[in-house]
């Protein structure tokens, strides 16, 4: 039970009815007690009831259930509100920083008087490993377990910690490695829909440590991704102050036609609502289409949220999701109460309905066609039918325009007949490209058969993520593709690296059941792991005889995965292009071997008997998938998968487990170490100052992620992380990768900002982590010249364009720019999850004057800079601007604190700060 239910709603209004289902009986609070409710849209009456249940009269007042009843859809967000999730969802990469924070913070309690057996997630806490495992080995049929076997050996101190928090804290679980994909795991499992605690029913709703919590937006379940800092702060009992939201009516209309699939939905949406413009706002599908949408694929819109920027794209309930949730394994009483809480509630999906939407949108379902997104982002859809001339005219910003098409024309009109594929050509039944390098540049060969090297092979080809892997009918398309392939004689380009990575067990089950596993394992898709692998950076190195060529020659390779993210930098440090695409087109590009084909009409290669095989020979039929996917799957599946789910294998009960109720800190851990944050700390916060003498650290350009300044993916021998991890006797092979090491600040600081693909105009010329150290006029990395500027007592100022911050909810992308020194963020505008990361460290993030930019101002990045006007905050007021005077040039910069709660956690120093005195009563 948590302390949630202990104090009873005050229920100004009445609502606490009784709900009868069968025989058994449940407390809720009505939400047709408050006027203007039958009005709002799906999210917003989650919202109602959240209030209504929690009112306390301080944090959730009867004005606040007031204001939301009378929610006004044309006005900007002006009215704050207090969010009391349900639960908190943790994978863990983020989730290891979380609980190395609350232990941290059970130490700082006990310092300061108080005592550390507060410190206890006072909300259902879970957490999923399933970032961790790198498909290090492929295309064979022990890359799985030799791929755990590594995961172990790089990550026991960390999963001995994990095995220590699930132990020493209340309502905190951990689902062990080799289960699935906290996303998939969450939609599948984990989600309850309608949840009951103490008697009560209740909407569930949760925050994640990631932003893909979206996921569960399918399910009818408000949640949405958050930092780290903030998920902590939730499980610590502390509600999410948000203002209420504009939210977007999303219309569905029509069926998807045949041979499209819901990634290719998924992508046409994405770029739809990115050129709307939807951040911080709430999506809500609605209409007579929502009904044809299967629950798989609103998981897989849902998914996709963070990509086209909004706070949570959500689905209602309906029949589908009782469909679903039957599907996957959950009680006839468990269905009952949904359906039976949902109708009662006014939150059952009712196709004709019209809620009032602060904007519309709509799209005929019949009207998409098959896509990919890419070479960098995930709102950059190209329609198949383009993807070749789309490849090449973005070719040309990696190598240059010079000589590009004329180096494509020799190629083709040397190699090959008018007839042929310009990438692919058979010879006596093997495979040959003979494509030149462009401009001239020489190709080495491969030792694979002799074969050849060029700008647009596709090297990696991953069926991963959860965005995909959650889906049976992409899923199942793509084992059809692979079938068909192998009937015909194909198989995958020798340099592709093939990995399949399923968000859960259940997927190889259904596999196995419909007999489609040897086929992809005949064309290298093994199984390499239940977890997020290459979307996540997790790809493992490729080949050596391939990396090197690639490095040696400057090549442009490309990876195709069935992800999310595909942003620079991202999926591997030698592929500079990277293409989003659904399953079933992941097979057929690995069975080209090239981005430089037209799939629609080229052919992939030939038969048996020498004829060409074309991709519509074996793309499956909507009708051959759902025959399948009937006789492969049910509840059972399910249900065997997930009855011991956190106890976990052998390797995991194995572990030694630490004890006690507070964590004994090893001093030469590389791996979990106690972070500085409570250090110096005193039971009264310190009064807010304004900042002079600072300088910049980085002036960065528009839509720099949180992969840009996060940390993330492989450590590299010769950054400052590669250094110290070597310093402290790790062995090359031992580095591992920064998200398995995201529990020791010190290697996350020396990660942060060194990005390969990371341009700072400060240091013009470099890529990666380089600044210019205007205290001695050297370009060094950005965290020697940090470590410089704070042994002379220099305050740091990070520049940036638009969209600064989108990309994954990483709350070390926010620490570590805290930990470097960086006072202030100015920026021209912010994605909604890093703004209030930066505040939840104590980061001040500005926003440049409607109109103005750096460049606009003229700032190069060389002004010392001094920041007036932020100690307002002291008197309990948030100004709307500061002063900022950059050299010579001046201008008042919009202070984006946007709620009270978020003036209260920088006035504490940070979020965490305000927590922990209030836990010991001196806030």
């Amino acid at each position: 039970m948590t302390e949630e239910y202990d104090v009873a709603s005050l229920d100004t209004f009445g609502a606490k009815s009784r709900l009868e289902v069968g025989e058994a009986a449940y407390d809720i609070y009505r939400i047709d007690k408050v006027e203007g409710h039958d009005r709002l849209p799906y999210s917003l009456k989650i919202l109602l009831e959240n209030l209504l249940r929690t009112e306390d009269g301080a944090n959730i007042t009867a004005d606040h259930i007031r204001a939301l009843g009378a929610w006004d859809q044309d006005s900007d967000p002006s009215v704050e509100i207090q969010f009391t999730p349900a639960r908190v969802l943790m994978q863990d990469f983020t989730g290891v920083p979380c609980v190395v924070d609350l232990a941290t913070m059970r130490e700082a309690v006990r310092d300061l008087g108080g005592d550390p057996s507060k410190v206890n997630p006072l909300a259902p806490a879970e957490l999923v490993i399933d970032h961790s495992v790198i498909a290090d080995l492929f295309g064979r049929a022990d890359a799985f377990e030799k791929n755990v076997e590594l995961e172990y050996e790089r990550n026991r101190e960390r999963y001995q910690f994990l095995r220590w928090g699930q132990t020493a804290f209340n309502e905190f679980k951990v689902v062990p490695p080799g289960t699935g994909i906290v996303h998939q795991v969450n939609i599948e499992h984990l989600a309850r829909t309608v949840m009951v605690r103490n008697g009560v029913a209740y909407p569930d709703s949760c925050v994640g440590t990631d932003s893909h919590t979206t996921m569960v937006n399918g399910l009818g379940v408000l949640g949405w991704g958050v930092g780290g800092i903030e998920a902590e702060a939730a499980m610590l009992g502390q509600p999410v102050s948000m203002l209420i939201p504009r939210v977007v009516g999303f219309k569905l209309s029509g069926e998807l036609p045949e041979g499209v699939t819901a990634t290719d939905l998924v992508l046409t949406i994405t770029e739809m609502l990115r050129k709307h413009g939807v951040v911080g706002k709430f999506v809500e599908f609605y209409g007579t289409g929502v009904g044809a949408v299967p629950l798989a694929n609103r998981a897989t819109i849902g998914n996709m949220s963070p990509e086209y920027g909004s706070t949570v794209a959500i689905f209602p309930i309906d029949g589908e999701t009782i469909k679903y949730l039957t599907l996957t394994g959950r009680s006839a009483e468990e269905t009952a109460l949904v359906e039976a809480y949902a109708k009662a509630q006014g939150l059952w999906h009712d196709p004709a309905a019209e809620p009032d939407y602060s904007e519309r949108l709509e799209l005929d379902l019949s009207t998409i066609e098959p896509s990919l997104a890419g070479p960098k982002r995930p709102q950059d859809r190209v329609p198949l039918k383009d993807a070749q001339a789309g490849f090449r005219d973005a070719l040309t910003a990696y190598v240059g325009t010079d000589g590009v098409e004329s180096a494509l024309d020799e190629a083709v009109a040397e190699s090959f007949p008018a007839s042929d594929s310009p990438a692919i050509h058979e010879s006596n039944g093997a495979p040959h490209v003979p494509f030149k390098a462009l401009k001239g540049r020489a190709v080495k060969k491969v030792a694979v058969d002799g074969y050849e090297l060029d700008h647009g092979h596709v090297v990696i080809a991953a069926i991963t993520s959860c965005t995909n892997t959650s889906n049976p009918h992409v899923m199942i398309g793509a084992a059809l593709v692979a079938k068909k392939a192998v009937e015909k004689g194909l198989n995958r380009r020798p340099w592709v690296k093939t990995t399949l990575a399923p968000g859960s067990k259940v997927v190889m089950d259904y596999y196995d059941r419909a007999g489609l596993t040897p086929y992809l394992d005949k064309i290298g898709f093994n199984l390499v792991g239940y977890g997020c692998t290459t979307c996540i950076g997790n790809s493992g190195p490729l080949p050596e005889e391939i990396s090197a060529a690639v490095s040696e020659n400057d090549l442009s390779v490309v990876s195709v995965l069935s992800g999310n993210r595909n942003f620079e930098g991202r999926i591997n440090p030698d592929v500079k292009m990277n293409y989003l695409a659904s399953p079933p087109l992941v097979v057929a590009y690995a069975l080209a071997g090239t981005m430089d084909i037209d799939l629609l009409n080229d052919s992939l290669g030939t038969d048996t008997e020498g004829n060409p095989v074309y991709l519509r020979d074996i793309w499956p039929t909507s009708a051959e998938i759902d025959e399948v996917v009937a006789a492969a799957i049910d509840p059972a599946q399910f249900g065997n998968s997930y009855a011991d789910v956190f106890a976990g294998d052998a390797k995991w009960q194995s572990l030694p487990t630490p004890t006690g109720d507070t964590f004994a800190w090893d001093g030469e851990s590389t791996y979990v170490r106690k972070p500085p944050y409570f250090e110096g700390m005193t039971m009264e916060p310190a009064p807010v100052t304004n900042f002079a003498g600072a300088r910049v650290l980085a002036k960065l350009g528009d839509s720099v992620t949180t992969d840009h300044i996060s940390p993330a993916g492989a450590i590299k021998a010769d950054s400052p992380a590669g250094k110290y991890l070597a310093e402290h006797g790790v062995e090359r092979r031992d580095f591992n990768s920064y998200g398995s090491r995201r529990g020791n600040h010190e290697v996350m600081i020396r990660g942060t900002f060194a990005n390969i693909r990371l341009r700072n105009q400060t240091a013009p010329g470099t890529e990666g982590g380089f600044t210019t150290n205007y205290l001695t006029g050297a370009v060094e990395s950005i965290y020697d010249a940090s470590q410089a500027y704070q042994a002379a007592g220099v305050p740091l100022v990070i520049l940036a364009g638009k969209e600064y911050g989108s990309g994954s909810s990483r709350d070390w992308a926010a620490k570590g720019t805290a930990l470097l020194g960086v006072k202030a963020v100015i920026a021209e505008s912010y994605e909604r999850i890093h703004r209030s990361n930066l505040i939840g460290m104590g980061v001040l993030p500005l926003q440049y004057p409607a109109g103005q930019t750096a460049e606009t101002l003229g700032l190069t990045g060389a002004e010392t800079f001094e920041i007036t006007g932020v100690t307002e905050l002291n008197d309990g007021r948030t100004p709307a601007t500061v002063h900022v005077k950059a050299g010579d040039v001046e201008f008042d910069a919009v202070l984006r604190i946007d709620t009270p709660g978020e003036a209260d956690y920088y006035r504490n120093g940070g979020i965490l700060h305000y927590v922990l005195r209030g836990m010991i009563g001196a806030r």
